[in-house]
């Protein structure tokens, strides 16, 4: 019998809650990998699909978390997993976009997986409080006037966040002071309490304090305006080559089998593009997306040559 702390330490697994079709009761499920730890936007994402994309895959599918070393851990489970298309990665721009630029000795390359489908897109919000900058320019005007003193949270010097916002002091040639938190309600505090200046954060946070009246979004990062915060601009409506956004997608071990790469992808993609989806999606802050495998590929490449050289640019090393 396990010991209690066997039963911790070993990695969270939600099974789909989709009965198997006639015959299948046997059958090996699919598990999606999820590189963080449950309750954040990654682990919402890949239970949602989960849950939906057992049916039209005709296999359970299960969801599996295995957290750590921002995302490290679980990529490299899944890279050194067998190539049969039943363990899948939900990775996110950290995993194949930042990481392989920034970490020293990465344990997994871009190669060792084959992509399936990009799932969604999360911009960030840049939210101040009720009693901050009324507006963008306004923030920029007071961190010109007062360069470094400006805090903004994120999670760590090389998370998505700090360099999305690091995209922004460059654009605007200001200088704004990060702030590392380990998750978003720590953050939260600290902008409710004055200890903070800035929150640049997902979606989901950043729409809810907004909506409560107890933050303020003063822009998006993304690359359209959010449905339902239409009123709050881009930064690219300022400085259209400003974008920055994460991403979420489905990736199996490199070789695995053509035929069940594709089985996964149209299952994926049938559930993705349907409105439930979409709709749960927006009210995480995130924009739906669906794609083939070769779209997204053709998407990892871009985004690779794109965040590349601002990172060797800005010299940024995985902490």
């Amino acid at each position: 019998m396990p010991t209690r702390r066997a039963m911790l330490a070993a990695p969270c697994i939600a099974l789909s809650a989709a009965a198997p079709k006639p015959g299948q009761a046997q059958a090996r499920p699919v598990t999606i990998t999820v590189p963080f730890p449950p309750g954040g936007s990654t682990d919402v994402t890949a239970r949602v699909l989960a849950e939906r994309m057992a049916a039209p895959l005709g296999l359970p599918v299960q969801v599996e978390n295995r957290p750590g070393a921002a995302t490290v851990i679980g990529a490299d489970y899944v890279a050194r997993s067998a190539p049969d298309g039943h363990t899948v990665l939900i990775a996110s721009g950290s995993t194949l976009t930042i990481n392989p630029h920034i970490v020293r000795n990465l344990s997994y390359r871009v190669e060792d997986f084959s992509p399936v489908t990009l799932v969604s897109t999360l911009p960030f919000a840049i939210v101040a409080r009720p009693d901050g900058p009324a507006d963008l320019p306004a923030l920029m005007a007071r961190a010109a006037a007062r360069p470094g003193t400006i805090t903004y949270g994120t999670n760590g010097p090389s998370s998505f966040n700090n360099i999305a916002m690091l995209l922004v002091n460059e654009a605007f040639s200001v200088r704004m002071q990060d702030v590392t938190y380990r998750g978003d309600s720590a953050q939260v505090a600290d902008l409710l309490g004055g200890r903070l200046d800035l929150l640049v954060v997902g979606g989901a946070t950043g729409l809810a304090l907004h909506r409560g009246g107890t933050g303020r979004i003063l822009a998006w990062t993304g690359e359209r305006r959010m449905p339902g915060n239409e009123e709050v601009p881009l930064v690219a409506d300022f400085k259209p080559d400003v974008v920055a956004q994460t991403w979420f997608g489905l990736l199996v071990p490199a070789r695995s089998p053509a035929g069940m790469i594709e089985r996964i992808s149209q299952a994926a993609v049938q559930v993705i593009r349907g409105d439930d989806f979409r709709g749960r999606m927006l009210n995480e802050g995130m924009f739906a997306a669906g794609s083939t495998p070769a779209e997204f590929g053709h998407f990892l490449t871009r985004e690779s040559n794109r965040w590349g050289p601002l990172l060797r640019r800005l010299e940024l090393q995985a902490g």
